[in-house]
């Protein structure tokens, strides 16, 4: 341990005595590991946020939609979902909770006194609100009675406010979407920004006069959402549903879905996924510049082994074995490797921080401690691959002829 210390000191007094070389040397190891750890804090705290802002909706929300590709939408043989899918799901899938279909209303617009927006117009029944997790922060959400009675009431998203400039509270108000008028009974919870749109762009009508507002007699584009109270049955469920809607549908075996089913976090891991993927990519891909540091690391030492030529013979002479030298060459090039990572994990902390803090709305970066542990281990480790050399030749050394080198 003692001969391990006193090799320490000395590869940090050589590194210390030339200070300007050093910094130089270690300039490809701290750019490389920069661009690494501002890369990944990016999309780190990019992923962060998507991951959060879907938190709301919990593993145990699923979704029932139709699939359809190209092929169905050139020939015109176009799936839907459909009703009957809508009491299977209600009455005859064990382990299923709330179920409530959704369809997207297209409108010429929405107005009030003369101002105009254009909001998602979502038609969907009472369950809506326990089944997606979203509920009024003033007034009520959409009853039963409402759906059942083809109330014209709508439920509205705070942005919705803001564009068409209505009162704090619009409880009460009359705004206009498409040809008629509906009242105001409630204002959905702020969700905030989602890939940079707004979440709260939105009014919500009760399902049967969406459905009179397309026309009674067209199939809807629809979806089902339905919430599973047990969450460690979610895959359980999900293949009960699968088998339920193909026996309804009457697909034969071998014969492929028309639906999917799918969790409503399964963007999020889906996400996750790719942002893995390009963090791997990008990093691969920078790491590079690391492999050329540790080149010029390598450079750099062989030079030292033969500007301490004899140095090197006076410490053999002295007693010091090939081991001790191998050791003190490697430490002295894992320090300098080591030294630039460290650096470059802050800079390029401080460039991510930067970069976030530059781009509007950007969510701030992030720095998992697998990464700065990742980062710091494998820049020492390049410095120790491409000092091996470098000691090597130094612990090979002859200490006779060392000694007569000048």
């Amino acid at each position: 341990m003692y001969a391990f210390l006193e090799a320490f000191r000395a590869a940090l007094t050589s590194l210390m005595a030339h200070r300007m070389r050093s910094f130089l040397t270690t300039l490809g190891i701290l750019i490389g590991t920069a661009s690494v750890i501002a890369v990944v804090s990016l999309v780190q705290g990019f992923s962060a946020s998507i991951s959060s802002q879907f938190a709301d909706l919990g593993g145990s929300t699923m979704n029932l939609r139709a699939e359809n590709n190209n092929e169905n939408f050139r020939t015109g043989r176009i799936n839907f979902i459909t009703f009957k899918d809508l009491d299977v799901l209600r009455y005859r899938v064990p382990g299923v909770d709330q179920v409530t279909p959704m369809m997207q209303v297209a409108v010429a617009g929405t107005s009030y006194r003369g101002r105009t927006s254009s909001p998602q117009v979502l038609a969907t029944t009472a369950e809506f609100q326990a089944v997606r997790g979203r509920y009024p922060e003033r007034g009520r959400f959409l009853a039963p009675s409402d759906d059942q009675g083809r109330r014209r009431v709508v439920v509205i998203g705070t942005q919705v406010i803001d564009d068409l400039k209505l009162p704090e509270d619009p409880v009460g108000e009359y705004i206009r979407i498409g040809n008629e008028w509906f009242k105001v009974v409630g204002v959905m919870q702020r969700q905030g920004e989602l890939l940079g749109f707004s979440q709260d762009n939105y009014v919500v009508i009760p399902f049967d006069v969406g459905r009179a507002m397309t026309g009674n007699n067209t199939q809807p584009f629809m979806s089902i959402s339905f919430n599973v109270p047990d969450i460690s049955q979610v895959e359980v469920v999900r293949e009960r549903v699968k088998r339920a809607i193909r026996a309804s549908r009457k697909l034969k075996p071998g014969q492929d879905d028309d639906f999917r089913v799918e969790a409503a976090d399964s963007f999020v891991k889906q996400f996750e996924q790719v942002t893995g993927t390009a963090t791997a990519v990008v990093a691969g891909v920078v790491s590079i510049s690391l492999l050329v540091g540790g080149i010029g690391i390598m450079n750099i030492m062989l030079v030292s082994v033969t500007e301490r030529t004899r140095e090197i013979g006076i410490l053999k002479a002295l007693g010091a074995t090939r081991r001790d030298i191998l050791v003190q060459f490697l430490l002295e090039a894992g320090l300098l490797a080591l030294l630039g990572g460290l650096i470059g994990i802050v800079l390029g902390y401080a460039a991510g921080v930067g970069v976030a803090a530059v781009i509007p709305n950007f969510p701030p970066a992030q720095v998992p401690l697998w990464v700065v542990a990742a980062a710091a281990g494998f820049s020492a480790l390049v410095g120790v691959v491409f000092g091996i050399m470098p000691a090597s030749k130094a612990a090979s050394l002859d200490p006779i002829e060392a000694l007569r080198y000048e």
